[in-house]
């Protein structure tokens, strides 16, 4: 349920967010810097609030109410965007939409945790990104058919995404539960420094972790910003993130499956060496060969470690401190993801794609070798 719960959401966000960077670019005169800052802030925006969101859900031991909060702010949002003439109205539309998705994220990811069963809970956490990311690829598709049917009308575009949204509200709130905490609990404030002092070192190493991988994985954005530079007409950009996500959704469950019996620290490098060599096939992308090829490495590196990363963060983090454990390692990485969507938006601008995805690939191998030294 939580799956089909995201999947709507996704529709409903990725149906603007895959138009967004087109409509910024043509439609409001904003620059590639502009767009990396406005993605890195709303990213980052998110996955601050998230720290908070998670430790709130710990205190109080229920999870869906936070959600709800957070799946509600990202609902409301999506008539911003079809009203919005400037560039900072399309960033406020963003913080307001990440922010939602910041106080629902964290709970959310605990109460799978707190749901699936130890032995499959990286298959749990592979089907509801799985089903995540099916939204995030009939999102696009929705947004290419009618801006074709709409002769590249944005904003009656970005109405229709007010439906999926507040559909995926509904279907939380009605379809469900938080289980119940378990008698004897102690109520417990994440946040004080004893309580910090319970999550392991093994956790602590997870978050670095994060936090290399968001430096080395821009926003993408930029995906769809070298598609429109290979010259994909605007209409059929929403192609670039259908691509990627197919791949990401059709990947993220068996590997999900396959991290319940593997090596984290060998399917993690497995992922890292996939994300350089696509950002050294987007480097050279300005062919289309390339350039599909690196969209879909992109999306199968997605598969293989978004949902892996998750179930670590369970694997290692008390029960008790689920939530707040996820807030934490996601304000780490959204910190990283800030300053790698500037970084990338800056070498665009000053040196050219290809000096983008080429820092993407040396940072990416920088975590590899992390991760390879870490396992000897």
């Amino acid at each position: 349920m939580l799956g089909f719960v995201s999947l709507l959401m996704d529709v409903s966000s990725e149906l603007i967010h895959s138009l967004l960077p087109v409509f910024l670019v043509t439609s409001l005169g904003a620059g590639a810097l502009a767009v990396g800052l406005i993605e890195g802030a709303a990213e980052a925006t998110a996955l601050i609030v998230k720290v908070f969101s998670g430790a709130l859900s710990d205190y109080w031991g229920k999870r869906k109410p936070l959600a709800v909060l957070g799946y509600g702010l990202g609902a409301i949002s999506k008539p911003l965007f079809a009203l919005a003439t400037s560039s900072g109205m399309v960033l406020a539309a963003r913080l307001i939409d990440r922010v939602g998705k910041g106080i629902r994220g964290a709970p959310r990811d605990a109460l799978v945790a707190d749901i699936a069963p130890p032995e499959v809970r990286g298959a749990a956490f592979g089907l509801r990104q799985s089903l995540d990311t099916v939204g995030a690829f009939l999102g696009p598709l929705l947004a290419m058919g009618l801006m074709v049917l709409w002769a590249n009308d944005f904003r009656a575009v970005f109405w229709v995404a007010i439906i999926p949204g507040f559909l995926s509200v509904a279907l939380l709130f009605f379809g469900v539960r938080d289980p119940e905490r378990p008698a004897g609990t102690p109520v417990l404030n994440p946040i004080r420094r004893e309580n910090l002092r319970l999550l392991p070192r093994a956790y602590w190493w997870v978050v670095g972790i994060g936090a290399l991988f968001a430096l080395a994985r821009f926003s993408e954005a930029f995906l769809v910003l070298r598609a429109l530079d290979a010259g994909l007409p605007v209409a059929y950009t929403p192609l670039v993130l259908i691509g990627m996500n197919v791949v990401y959704s059709l990947t993220a469950y068996p590997f999900g499956r396959l991290a319940d019996g593997m090596s984290h620290a060998r399917l993690l490098a497995l992922g890292l060496v996939v994300l350089v060599a696509a950002d050294l096939a987007l480097a050279r992308g300005d062919t289309w060969p390339w350039l599909i090829t690196g969209i879909a490495l992109w999306g199968l590196h997605m598969g293989m470690s978004q949902g892996l990363l998750a179930t670590m963060i369970a694997d290692t983090a008390p029960a008790a401190l689920r939530g707040t454990a996820y807030g934490v390692f996601n304000l780490v990485s959204g910190i990283g993801l800030l300053f790698a969507s500037a970084l990338a938006g800056l070498l665009w601008e000053r040196f050219g794609a290809a000096w983008t995805f080429h820092t993407g690939a040396a940072l990416a191998a920088a975590t590899l070798l992390v991760v390879l030294l870490r396992r000897s």
